[in-house]
């Protein structure tokens, strides 16, 4: 499924080619998952390799390729296995994992919690901080997508999110790889704005060349974590170079399957795939996407 994707993605004649036209060999590729949701809900581990023999072929070393999430929590229960498959598995460290130099600012303040840049943890040498006191409009970009990689495969998994009405293409490569992110919830008038512009960054939309969206089983509530309840055998991939029109057909088939099972829809929430489109990230009118099935 993924090689008939690439090659159709791409109009390149064999798979070499395919995965050459979008990468070097000189690349530091990375590969994002999602690991947040177990045995059912994680990146599967067979598209994962795929995608990286497809690199190979194209004279990308393994060595080159990082796979990641925030937390690999996930991956254990989904069948990878760390010292088998030949490529580098990473997670971001708390704190030590965010590049300093690389901030985005946006006008409202987060909380701060461990585990973020600018958490104060010196407690014990200045007057105890309040809670008001450990507030930042600052997030940190990961050290992996800020220096260690120059291309990104991003490989979401077809789900909702609580929070973010859905954790697909955009949700994927921005929010898990920044700290202080609880800020840019849906809950806030400003998420949906703040992710698109995350994306609109160097250091993420500049480096993504192709969205592959594992819908194999599909996930429509409590997402992205797991919650077998919502699952659906859906046995779909979605690929394109346009994350937003992944995410537009994503969102149009989760909304199906909610008003089904008689819950609230989403939209409102994943106001940031509409958001994408109006800037230019890609298009999210379900009259102007052509999908084409590649199954044959």
């Amino acid at each position: 499924m993924v090689n008939r994707l690439v090659l159709a993605v791409t109009a390149q004649p064999d798979l070499a080619r395919a995965w050459g036209s979008l990468v070097s060999p000189n690349d530091k590729i990375g590969i994002k998952i999602s690991a947040a949701g177990g045995e059912l809900f994680t990146t599967h581990r067979d598209v994962v390799n795929a995608i990286v023999d497809g690199l190979v072929a194209a004279g990308c070393p393994r060595r080159n390729i990082i796979v990641w999430d925030r937390s690999l929590g996930g991956i254990k229960e989904a069948g990878y296995d760390p010292n088998a498959e030949g490529y580098r598995l990473k997670s971001i460290p708390p704190r030590d994992g965010y590049d300093p130099r690389a901030i985005f600012t946006a006008p409202f303040a987060g909380k701060l919690i461990w585990g973020d840049l600018d958490y104060r943890t010196d407690l014990g040498k200045v007057p105890l901080l309040s809670d008001d006191e450990q507030t930042s409009d600052q997030s940190y970009f990961s050290r992996i997508v800020s220096s260690e990689v120059t291309k990104i495969i991003n490989v979401p998994v077809m789900s909702d999110s609580v929070l973010n009405g859905l954790a697909g293409c955009l949700y994927n490569v921005t929010i898990p790889n920044i700290d202080n992110w609880r800020r840019f919830t849906s809950a806030n008038r400003f998420g949906g704005t703040a992710l698109v512009d995350l994306y609109n960054t160097s250091m993420i939309g500049e480096k993504v060349v192709l969205n592959i969206m594992d819908g194999l089983v599909a996930q429509y509530a409590g997402g992205p974590q797991s919650q077998p309840n919502y699952a659906v055998h859906y046995a779909t991939l979605l690929a394109s170079k346009d994350p937003v029109a992944i995410d537009a057909i994503a969102l149009q088939r989760i909304e199906t399957w909610r008003v089904k099972a008689e819950l609230p829809p989403i939209r409102r929430l994943a106001n940031h795939v509409e958001a994408a489109s109006q800037v230019g990230i890609g298009n999210a009118d379900p009259a102007r996407i052509e999908v084409k099935n590649v199954d044959r």
